[in-house]
């Protein structure tokens, strides 16, 4: 079969990401991983700025744009100035654009989110802040999850890359504390700065965060194989559960919909919630499926019928076809009945919301 392949793995495998010290920092930890399997291949990082990157006055839900983070990367994919592209899992839309596909989910790192102090609150906690304390987040999904657990708090809108946030958060008096990824505190070796993290009984986190990923075209079969040897089974299934889930419920990357899934027990569990902007309302949903035997052991790409079936938008051709399906299917159940018990007036009301303030501060 492997004859019958076609494309090719280039001699020089040009690697888009965005300018942002994070992602120069993820795109070349991929890149190092690739190597370890494949010493003698080269990449080339190719940097560009993305619509999210330079609009820095608005939060995320108003911009009213999708694919914030990825739409210029894609359009360099499309038109072959780049073979792949190093993401953020979570930035990437649940819908890719035609012929593009997800061939590499590394292995998770921290999902929750963090919260991080200014000094002089040094050892608080988000239960013991003072009311009136300002909380900089631009997720309205974090905002509305803390919104029903700590009413003495107040949120504010912060906007820019890690290193900007933060220096906002230490050099002025706006914010008493931040929330941020843990994930990319860790990967900038900023995790001395986590005064708490923020397990899924506090704020559950947005689906496929802490997951890095590589998106390439669909018609070079060789490259997507030579990417997907990367792919975590547990985080893969985990991932692909959690946008099918977001692609169901229609909800973008900023919407109010938050996922919490462990792959443990040969059983895959999803746990997921949307929220009105004010946290005043909840839908959550929570369900597990049996997964089928050695669901997490490679298999020969030969054995498979269809090695480049969609699950997600994701390829994976050495690993269980029936489990990333169940996988999938999972993520599907879960929004569906998410949806006849109201999550779909609850999150209608949120774009809705989002777009009154959006034609407000225009």
């Amino acid at each position: 079969m492997a004859d019958e392949i076609e494309g090719e793995v280039p001699n020089v495998i040009r690697v888009g990401s965005r300018k942002s010290e994070l992602a120069l920092i993820q795109t070349n930890t991929v890149i190092e991983r690739l190597q370890e399997l494949s010493p003698d291949q080269k990449f080339e990082v190719v940097t560009m700025e993305t619509i999210g990157d330079t609009i820095q006055d608005k939060p995320l839900s108003s911009i009213g744009i999708s694919s914030l983070f990825t739409k210029e990367l894609e359009r360099a994919l499309a038109d072959d100035k780049i073979d792949m592209i190093v993401h953020s899992l979570k930035d990437l839309p649940s819908v890719l654009p035609d012929g593009m596909v997800i061939a590499t989910v590394c292995k998770r790192d921290d999902p929750h989110d963090a919260l991080v102090l200014s000094k002089k609150h040094a050892g608080r906690t988000l239960e013991t802040l003072p009311p009136g304390s300002v909380v900089g987040t631009s997720s309205v999904r974090r905002v509305a999850q803390l919104k029903r657990k700590f009413p003495h708090l107040e949120f504010k809108d912060v906007r820019g890359n890690l290193n900007t946030r933060l220096r906002k958060l230490d050099e002025g008096d706006n914010y008493t504390c931040l929330i941020l990824a843990a994930a990319g505190l860790h990967r900038m070796a900023w995790e001395h700065r986590i005064s708490q993290v923020l397990h899924p009984d506090v704020c559950m986190y947005s689906p496929c965060q802490g997951a890095m990923a590589t998106e390439c075209r669909s018609d070079n079969p060789r490259l997507m194989r030579f990417l997907s040897t990367l792919h975590d089974p547990v985080t893969l299934l985990q991932c692909v559960c959690e946008r099918a889930l977001l692609r169901t419920l229609q909800g973008g990357c900023s919407a109010p919909v938050a996922a919490d899934s462990q792959v443990a027990d040969g059983k895959i569990r999803l746990r997921a919630a949307a929220f009105s902007l004010d946290g005043s309302e909840c839908v959550e949903e929570t369900q597990s499926v049996a997964l089928p035997p050695n669901s997490l052991e490679k298999v020969e790409p030969s054995d498979r019928t269809d090695p480049f079936r969609l699950y997600s938008f994701t390829v994976a051709p050495n690993l269980s076809h029936d489990a990333l399906q169940a996988a999938e299917q999972l993520g599907s159940t879960v929004a569906t009945a998410m949806l006849k018990n109201g999550a779909d007036k609850i999150l209608e009301a949120a774009k809705q919301e989002i777009e009154a303030r959006r034609n407000k501060q225009d």
